[in-house]
């Protein structure tokens, strides 16, 4: 079975790629320059123009799901995920990556501007949840979805080395583990 994973970061589609790795599926995303039905998907993605406007993670994972699979014609998921820091009430969540240093801030640069928002929030303040959401739509058009949520802590420093496309994994450590996501094995 063909799968198209809507997002351009390659590090969230590694993830996925991880979660569904023991099945027998064929998967994309939209970075790649990969034949599907005959065309490329940069041919398809030509005048491909989405922008996420959701005010929840689960609108946002659907709309882009619908989007890429009316554009593709593929089963696809589409993903939102961020977070939402206790301390920083109501400026990350659903725009976690077009905050603060901003969506074009590279890695580096958009870890450094929140490790420097966050460098005097004490200890009791610094707790926070990264939220997925994830909507799959078959080939059907039926759509399901799926949402979790993990509870931890924003570290002082970063604990391990930047993944790409998801920094805020070096610093958040999930209640109970002793390291950050980014340190933690993947299964």
């Amino acid at each position: 079975m063909k799968l198209l994973i809507a997002t351009t970061n390659i590090g969230k589609f590694n993830e996925i790629e991880e979660v569904l790795k023991d099945l027998d599926l064929e998967l994309y995303h939209l970075k790649k320059n990969e034949v599907v039905a005959g065309k490329s998907l940069k041919e398809l993605l030509t005048n491909d123009d989405f922008e996420e406007h959701g005010e929840t993670f689960e609108e946002n994972a659907e709309l882009k799901a619908m989007h890429y699979h009316e554009l593709i014609g593929l089963p696809t998921i589409g993903e939102d995920s961020g977070i939402i820091v206790d301390a920083l009430k109501g400026e990350l969540g659903v725009k976690t990556r077009r905050w603060g240093a901003g969506a074009n801030a590279t890695d580096e640069e958009w870890i450094k501007y929140f490790m420097e928002v966050m460098k005097d929030v004490p200890e009791k303040k610094r707790t926070a949840r990264f939220i997925c959401a994830a909507a799959f739509i078959d080939g059907g058009g039926e759509t399901v979805m799926f949402r979790g949520q993990t509870e931890g802590v924003i570290t002082h420093t970063l604990e391990a080395p930047l993944k790409k496309g998801i920094p805020l994994s070096s610093c958040f450590r999930p209640t109970g583990h002793d390291k950050v996501y980014a340190a933690l094995s993947e299964q």
